[in-house]
């Protein structure tokens, strides 16, 4: 018997709603159940052949404990390795190499000094900053929000250098970004499960947020097509097994704003009957699909392009 575990904190919809799925396909030696922890030891393998993660981005001791269970053959959806060493800042960098349009975007020390640091700590750091280059090449009005994601926490639209400074000066120590704005006609928001499924969502970041899937932006077949390839190419390239890209148009062109999320909204409250049906669907679907083609003791995980290209360029030398 294989069993494919859901991880997840104060969420229900989802979580349960793609365990009954799984279950109700009565697929032969796979069932699907939360999962339950009463202890972590060392290089012990898990029960699971797969695990569906959803929460150990909030969580330490849940990554810790994926790694584990990665190391011993469990499927981890997504890879917590990747995971916890991906953040918004290098996918922007990465997008510039795979010819993605994206905002133009720079990374800002963080206003306060790190615990357990001085100012002896950044003798590296210019000060001040090129604050004119910088405000120069990104303009206004811009975004400035944390490098490491969290949804829309700490994001703040900017319109001058002087509200620059004033909202910076509340960021304590969190790394920013400061990103170019991206007036757009049109926005998606997309599902990208097992770097093959994908799902193109009209979305509406200015709506509140129980409305924001309430839009009526239809893209023409050929839109839809360059979406779709930026999508896959984005997850492919990171090797998410489930992540959302958002994608703003501009002059016809789709910028990719924000494609690391690797636990993204699939509350049927936020994200609608519709779209929650086609990704409990499909997240069942992919999940099964990593179950049957688990190998025990094996690495079942999935790696990036990105990943996969650096190991084979080292294999040359």
């Amino acid at each position: 018997m294989k069993k494919i575990g859901v991880l997840f904190g104060k969420e229900r919809s989802f979580p349960h709603a793609l365990i009954e799925r799984i279950n109700s396909k009565n697929i032969p030696g796979i069932v699907a159940e939360p999962v339950r922890i009463d202890k972590v030891m060392q290089g012990e393998a898990t029960e699971y052949a797969v695990i569906f993660d959803r929460i150990s981005q909030d969580v330490p001791f849940y990554r810790a404990y994926l790694k584990n269970a990665a190391l011993c053959g469990t499927a981890v959806i997504n890879n917590p390795f990747w995971w916890s060493a991906d953040e918004k800042f290098f996918n922007n960098c990465l997008a510039t190499k795979i010819d993605v349009p994206v905002p133009k975007t720079v990374i800002l020390p963080s206003r306060e000094l790190p615990t357990d640091t001085s100012d002896e700590s950044f003798s590296n750091l210019a000060y001040p900053l090129d604050w004119d280059g910088i405000f120069k090449y990104i303009g206004f009005p811009a975004y400035m929000k944390p490098f490491a994601g969290g949804g829309w926490k700490s994001v703040y639209q900017l319109n001058s250098m002087d509200e620059f400074f004033e909202k910076h000066a509340e960021t304590e120590q969190l790394v920013m970004m400061l990103q170019e704005e991206i007036k757009f006609e049109e926005y998606y928001r997309c599902y990208c499960i097992g770097g093959k499924y994908v799902r193109i969502m009209p979305y509406e970041p200015r709506n509140p947020h129980h409305l924001r899937y309430v839009s009526d932006f239809k893209p023409s077949a050929e839109r839809y097509k360059l979406m779709e390839d930026i999508v896959l190419r984005i997850c492919r390239y990171l090797g998410y097994d489930f992540n959302t890209v958002e994608l703003a148009v501009r002059d016809g062109v789709p910028y990719a704003i924000d494609f690391c999320n690797p636990a993204p909204d699939a509350d049927v409250n936020s994200v609608g009957q519709e779209n929650f049906n086609w990704v409990v669907e499909t997240a069942a679907t992919f999940a099964i699909e990593k179950a049957q083609s688990h190998v025990a003791d094996a690495d079942n995980l999935t790696w990036g392009e990105y990943i996969k290209r650096s190991s084979a360029r080292q294999k040359l030398y």
